[in-house]
């Protein structure tokens, strides 16, 4: 037997099928036979009255006009999505409000396929009528925002050299509502399709569970209360108090229990004084005690909070450094809250025995230590990055939650930052840009985490409290490299890993693997913006973080609601979304922007709180302790 051939078919042919097409035939040669009989004359007339109707059909129609003038691309040469039910791509185009002076309102970015039809919107969000009307109005290639006074519109950079306070005013609440309407948008994604659970999956329009325990509800509690979300937040809390339990046969990893949900009760509890979050916290932190029951008293990484078990991972008896040293603020505060000491007693412990641990280079640290002799495993690499990096940043944070008495933390953190400048910063070609490497066994690699960017915020926290001036200026110049990060890929977002080029002749000072082109939604380089421009004021922090939230809002937005991580931040056209949103968007990077753009000094302020490293504000312990 051989296999069908395209051509085997049997044809069919119906009775009446020769008549029909006979008729048409006729039909078109009766048409032609009076066309030719006209004269050359009136078939001229008759044709240049067709072209003439055709012109005029399409001068009038806005659609072609507007998508002809942006060149199919959107006002800014940029192309935007929309999501569908199916996880497809569509070309939508929303409905556009009423125009007034000096600016248009634009409808949310969307994502849109680049299979499609290329017509575009772009801009900032559609507001819901909250607050001032500040759109963006075009600019040339730069894409500067107007300020609107008075139904005119002012140049940004002129407002603020003239000191024009309402107007400037009138800015920051522009972008204090932009971020509150994101926040709404994600929070309607996570209710509709994923409430009480750990985190949306907005394309597909469900969820995932990693603990079941709810972690974007609790890690966002804390942002809504800051930003003024009165009713979500009052939904959220009688989820809490009602549908909250740890009475559960899950295992939940020590670390990020820790830092999501009792950093997110404690936060919650403090600023809004409400008991429910403290007893709530109460009953986490003791059910995550067992992880502290090791023959090294190094915890283990894994806990089962309903039959008060833990283990270290499957696979190894080591935990990360940066895990069992970034638990302590949280255990600290919840001894305080509670006048049991035992809380506390076990975090510090860990930090005791790192603190005199050998197997350090310059006060850097290995990435794993093993909980069964307490000793540091795999040594000889040093990182800012994942495993390690949050055991820096709570160094300096303890000590400052602590009421800068605790000398040992202090003396280890400006170790560590000493040993930062020895051996891990480069600088790039042909920008020269500041970065912070990786070392392995003696060797330098320029390779730098998304995560590093925590580093800025928190060497100009130090400075803020009386540390070396010359840290502050290290911020700086790591900050700039970190946006640069976002403003060197196409898409404007910053890929999950860098590699940094340093040889002469280079003509671009970042590359990236395919492998790290992803974009988690990830907080850090706006949490450093903010405590730059706490401490500095250079609007330029702002500026470069209404940059950033414009363009998650431009690639990351799901139109039913809620964000997604992106795959590849070097391919605008089609960014390829994981369909998964972090807890932490909510959490952290949301915070983060709202603390960046208000201008009150006081909203958390950071002489009375130090963040945890989940963005959860904890308050610095009282003198007389």
């Amino acid at each position: 037997m051989h296999p069908p051939s395209k051509r085997d078919f049997v044809s069919l042919t119906l009775g009446d099928s020769v008549g029909y097409t006979n008729a048409k035939q006729w039909r078109r040669q009766s048409c032609w036979r009076k066309w030719k009989q006209l004269s050359r004359l009136q078939r001229s007339l008759i044709l240049f009255t067709l072209m003439l109707l055709l012109v005029c059909g399409i001068a009038t129609s806005p659609t072609l006009i507007e998508h002809w003038r942006d060149g199919g691309n959107g006002e800014d040469g940029k192309q935007t999505f929309v999501l569908d039910l199916k996880n497809e791509y569509k070309a939508i185009l929303p409905e556009m409000p009423s125009e007034k002076k000096g600016y248009r309102r634009r409808g949310p970015p969307v994502l849109q396929n680049r299979l499609q039809s290329k017509t575009n919107v772009s801009g900032l969000l559609e507001k819901e009528n909250h607050g001032p009307n500040l759109k963006n109005v075009d600019k040339g290639s730069e894409g500067e925002k107007p300020i609107v006074r008075h139904g005119e519109v002012i140049d940004q950079e002129e407002a603020f050299e003239n000191n024009a306070d309402p107007s400037l005013l009138a800015l920051a609440e522009s972008r204090l509502e932009a971020v509150r309407e994101a926040f709404r948008h994600a929070w309607k994604g996570y209710k509709d399709f994923a409430w009480g659970h750990d985190e949306l999956k907005p394309i597909s329009k469900s969820y995932g569970e990693w603990f079941g325990l709810g972690l974007t509800l609790i890690d966002a509690l804390d942002t809504m209360w800051i930003l003024g979300l009165k009713e979500e937040f009052a939904e959220a809390r009688e989820w809490v108090a009602k549908e909250l339990s740890f009475d559960k046969d899950v295992e939940v990893n020590l670390f990020e229990s820790t830092i999501r949900i009792l950093g997110g009760l404690l936060s919650t509890y403090h600023l809004t004084g409400d008991s429910v979050f403290l007893d709530k916290a109460k009953d986490i932190g003791s059910r995550l005690m067992p992880a502290f029951n090791t023959p090294s008293k190094i915890p283990y990484s894994d806990v089962n909070i309903g039959k008060g078990t833990a283990h270290p991972p499957r696979w190894t008896s080591d935990s990360t450094v940066a895990e069992v040293t970034s638990i302590q603020l949280e255990f600290r505060e919840l001894s305080r809250l509670t006048g049991d000491p035992k809380f506390k007693l076990a975090v510090m412990e860990v930090m005791r025995q790192v603190h005199k641990l050998d197997g350090k280079q310059d006060g850097l640290v290995p990435m794993f230590i093993n909980t069964n002799n307490g000793q540091f495993t795999h040594q000889g690499v040093y990182t800012l990055g994942a495993r390690a990096d949050s055991y820096y940043e709570y160094l300096l944070k303890q000590w400052i939650q602590g009421g800068k008495n605790e000398k040992e933390l202090l003396e280890d953190y400006l170790q560590a930052v000493e040993g930062i400048k020895k051996n891990l910063l480069r600088k790039t070609t042909p920008l020269g840009l500041t970065f912070a490497g990786e070392l392995t066994h003696g060797q330098l690699s320029p390779k730098m985490d998304h995560l590093v960017c925590f580093l800025p915020g928190t060497l100009a926290l130090g400075a803020h409290h009386g540390l070396p001036a010359d840290h502050m200026e290290l911020a700086k110049q790591l900050i700039e490299t970190c946006y640069q990060m976002y403003v060197q890929m196409e898409t404007g977002l910053s890929p999950e890993i860098v590699h940094f080029n340093t040889h002469d002749g280079s003509t671009k000072d970042v590359d990236v693997k395919i492998a790290d082109r992803h974009n988690l939604l990830r907080p850090e380089t706006v949490e450093s913006l903010f405590y730059l421009y706490r401490f500095t004021k250079d609007k330029k922090y702002q500026q470069w973080g209404w940059e950033i939230l414009q363009n998650f809002n431009k690639y990351t937005r799901v139109s039913t609601g809620g964000y997604t991580s992106i795959n590849n931040v070097r391919d605008p056209a089609y960014p390829n979304p994981r369909d998964k949103m972090e807890s932490f968007f909510l959490g952290e990077t949301l915070k983060y922007f709202y603390l960046l753009f208000s201008e009150d000094p006081s909203l958390i302020s950071l002489d009375k709180y130090v963040f945890n490293t989940e963005a959860h504000p904890l308050p610095v312990f009282p003198d007389e302790e």
